[in-house]
């Protein structure tokens, strides 16, 4: 426990004394123990890094191949096209001859900003962002202001990733009336052969003056400019990455793509990106009296909302577009993290991710039957065929059987929000029925004639094969009762066995009436919280003196080193709900203050792990302020607001844009 401390102490300080921030920015000017945050658009995850220009990859949303022969599925990295070097009078622009160095994420307009002085020739700025308006597509926009005369350069290559065979690269002269356009285009074949992925890319000149060359023999693009002390040279590069996951010629697509942005122009394809963040921002959290949980917050939110997009019928990976981490798989952390604040602020987002699901219900009833069982049986992971893809040395993954609750869950809360009869006929309550079938054959009855569920794996993953996990049982028991809510709306003839099955399922407790994480269970470390989700959000332990002993008994049982970073928020949300202020906002701190990385604060998974950015803990940390301090819950008739405690210090709770009617809840000190 001391290592922990003094570990979450070092990274707290190194963060707050490298980022300075406002209500929308955060600002870095130092590269202490750099972590780099993605700018994403729900499409592809483009990776800043501190050095100048540096792109660290490109995460291709859902595009998969094998690892290597016979092996699991795993997320690609793209072509990544967006390289760029830039020389002043022939020298080269590194991390060695650059002062003023500050880099800054503007949330609200979705870019990553990095400016500084070159040689002590010119003042560089540039933006990345990836282009919400063109979900294959990253823009870089650079500035160059002379400070003396001089001969500028920029040169793009593109970086074709080690799990791609070999590369072919062409350059097209693209011409239309008196319109002459330079495209370099890079693609290659995955290493196992399942995709195909084009990069193309072009420079995006204001007029004349700017020179645009190809560079075959080195196998890059450039473009020069003599600029005159005082001049200002401004231009953009646009890139494109298609793969044969979305489209039949991505080599073409590509191509076009970047062609149509060639004609809409810089200024057109910023202001249509900004327009729809404006869209999304109409689903936002705003916190008087604390600024820097502002930040955080907001933080969270961005990033979620980059990671997945509406129309996509694709989910949210425990780490989003940032990085290949858990092979960009899809786990429960969708539905019980990431979905509930997506449901309430921004629904066409949710759509997308219970589609994700609904879209693969074949697949989960295919793996039903290979396993003996009636109904579906979703995945502990899921890769774009939605089959089971978790690595066979990973043995605990495929008995995590609760993932299939978790996904019924999930359509009920959409349905309870959208109240779209027709969506529960056709597509939710198809889910729910079979997940409801599944797990009336999963049950086992007993002679006293209560039902176990054996040989599981909760959400606790250090209690292999147990009986009667708390986490597994209470949500099966959430599962089928929700199957049996929408059967009725769907005017169909529940099953009796569901309601038997769920009014008998065992929840063991201690002596003292604390829940007990599993039948054997006594009192040995685990990874993260279980029993205490049966307080929330599955709602099914609801006393407070339950609940109270349920949170005092685990909280010093979470693995402080290897524990995610969610455990804490679910003791924030109920604390929160039980009306201790101080207790909350102790436990709310806890869900991610430790797992920060500098300078912008992306989350970790654990507070000892360096695999940001996990998109997973950033759900529970909204859960930790929209469902506890904003007591917002979503019930069977819609969305209602608890009585609920904020921090001491914080004035005002503003949860913007909720549900379809795009409510606004306040929740203000007393």
């Amino acid at each position: 426990m001391k290592k922990y401390l003094f570990i979450s102490f070092f990274i707290l300080s190194v963060f707050t004394s490298t980022a300075q921030n406002n209500d929308w920015k955060i600002e870095a000017n130092n590269t202490t123990n750099y972590v780099g945050t993605p700018v994403a658009n729900g499409g592809i995850g483009i990776l800043p890094w501190s050095e100048p220009f540096s792109i660290r990859h490109i995460i291709l949303n859902h595009v998969f191949d094998s690892d290597g022969p016979r092996g699991i599925s795993r997320v690609l990295r793209g072509i990544n096209p967006f390289l760029l070097t830039l020389e002043l009078d022939g020298e080269q622009i590194t991390k060695d001859n650059i002062k003023d160095w500050k880099q800054v994420v503007d949330m609200k307009e979705a870019t990553h900003n990095t400016s500084f002085t070159g040689l002590n020739k010119a003042e560089i700025s540039y933006s990345i962002c990836a282009l919400r308006n063109m979900p294959y597509a990253g823009l870089i926009r650079v500035n160059v202001k002379a400070l003396d005369n001089l001969s500028l350069k920029v040169i793009q290559t593109m970086e074709v990733p080690d799990e791609y065979g070999k590369p072919t690269s062409v350059f097209k002269t693209m011409q239309d009336g008196t319109s002459r356009q330079l495209v370099f285009q890079t693609s290659a074949p995955s290493a196992q052969g399942a995709q195909h992925v084009s990069a193309s890319s072009s420079f995006l000149c204001p007029d004349s003056t700017y020179t645009i060359q190809a560079n075959k023999k080195d196998n890059n693009m450039y473009v020069e400019k003599q600029l005159k002390k005082g001049e200002t040279a401004t231009f953009a590069l646009v890139a494109v990455i298609c793969s044969t996951r979305d489209f039949s010629d991505p080599y073409g697509e590509s191509e076009r793509q970047v062609v149509y942005a060639k004609h809409e122009g810089t200024q057109r394809l910023i202001s249509s990106h900004r327009c729809l963040w404006n869209e999304l921002w109409e689903g936002d959290i705003v916190i008087e009296g604390d600024k820097e949980a502002q930040r955080d917050v907001r933080f969270a939110l961005y990033n979620l909302y980059s990671f997945c997009r509406a129309g996509s019928r694709l989910s949210i990976s425990p780490m989003g577009l940032s990085a290949q981490g858990y092979n960009g798989h899809i786990f429960w952390d969708t539905e019980i993290w990431m979905f509930p604040p997506m449901l309430l602020l921004n629904g066409e987002i949710a759509e997308s991710m219970i589609n994700y699901r609904t879209d693969r219900l074949d697949a989960a009833r295919k793996k039903a039957y290979i396993h003996g069982y009636k109904g579906a049986m979703f995945p502990w992971e899921s890769d774009d065929s939605g089959n089971e893809a978790t690595p066979s040395w990973a043995l605990t993954g495929p008995f995590e059987h609760h993932i299939t609750a978790d996904v019924a869950i999930a359509c009920w809360a959409y349905y309870s929000i959208t109240k779209d009869k027709k969506w529960l006929i056709e597509k939710g309550y198809p889910l729910m029925k079979e997940a409801a079938d599944f797990w009336v054959s999963r049950a086992e009855k007993n002679e006293d004639g209560t039902y176990s569920i054996c040989n599981v794996v909760g959400a606790n993953e250090y209690a292999d094969g147990v009986t009667d996990n708390a986490f597994t049982n209470g949500s099966a028991i959430r599962a089928l009762q929700d199957a049996t809510k929408a059967a009725a709306i769907c005017g169909e003839k529940a099953p009796r066995a569901w309601s038997e099955v769920y009014k008998s399922l065992r929840i063991h407790s201690f002596d003292d009436g604390t829940t007990r994480e599993h039948k054997d269970y006594q009192g040995i470390m685990i990874k993260q919280a279980d029993a205490n989700l049966l307080g929330y959000p599955l709602g099914i332990i609801s006393d407070p003196t339950t609940l109270r002993k349920d949170l005092a008994y685990y909280a010093d049982k979470i693995d402080p080193e290897n524990g995610p970073a969610m455990s804490y928020s679910v003791f924030c949300v109920q604390y929160a709900r039980l009306g201790e202020a101080e207790k909350a906002y102790e436990m709310y701190k806890k869900s991610f203050q430790p797992n920060q990385r500098p300078p912008f604060g992306v989350i970790a998974e654990t507070a000892t792990s360096q695999n940001p950015y996990f998109a997973t803990g950033a759900g529970g940390l909204l859960q930790a302020v929209i469902n506890g301090f904003g007591g917002i819950q979503i019930t069977d008739k819609g969305i209602i607001q608890l009585p609920s405690v904020l921090p001491p210090h914080w004035k005002k709770l503003i949860i913007k844009g909720v549900g379809p009617d795009r409510r606004t809840f306040i929740k203000e000190q007393k």
